[in-house]
């Protein structure tokens, strides 16, 4: 347990913390569409480290989540061949919100209302240490990226668009 007192204590943080995994809380001032040049400006660190947990669906609308750097954009013809599906696109937020249980812009990967395949930008494994949404708007964790695939079990792909 940290010293100092919890920032904010959702269902993400309290996950990770079951899950033995290593994090701190990176809170910032949530500015609406801010995204993460936002969080990344206030934190001080390099808005590709920070990632964005998306929420998309398939051609069945079947729920996954995909994670990737705040200064790259996803493609979804890449990411459905590599996962077999037909096709991906975003979910609506009202849906995103129902699959997951967060409020868009505080979307976490880590306890979500229901379980979905998650499927990480390979280029962030490369990385020392990453800033994820740790279940509330305005409030990040750093972790390390391996992170994303021993607790989480995600799926690496090449999906990034610059």
């Amino acid at each position: 347990m940290s010293k100092h007192k919890n920032v904010s204590e959702t269902p993400a943080t309290q996950w990770l913390r079951k899950a033995g995994v290593r994090f701190e809380e990176r809170p910032y001032d949530y500015v609406n569409h801010g995204g993460t040049a936002e969080s990344a400006r206030q934190l001080g660190v390099d808005e590709h480290v920070v990632v964005k947990t998306l929420v998309m669906e398939d051609e069945d609308k079947r729920p996954l989540i995909v994670l990737m750097h705040g200064d790259r954009s996803v493609s979804t013809k890449a990411l459905a061949r590599q996962c077999g599906r037909k096709r991906i696109e975003p979910c609506k937020p009202e849906v995103a919100e129902r699959h997951t249980g967060y409020q868009v812009g505080g979307t976490s990967p880590f306890a979500t209302r229901k379980t979905m395949p998650v499927f990480v930008e390979r280029s962030i494994l490369d990385l020392e240490l990453v800033y994820i949404n740790g279940g509330r708007r305005g409030f990040l964790v750093s972790i390390a990226p391996a992170t994303l695939l021993t607790a989480i079990g995600a799926t690496p792909v090449d999906c990034a668009l610059e």
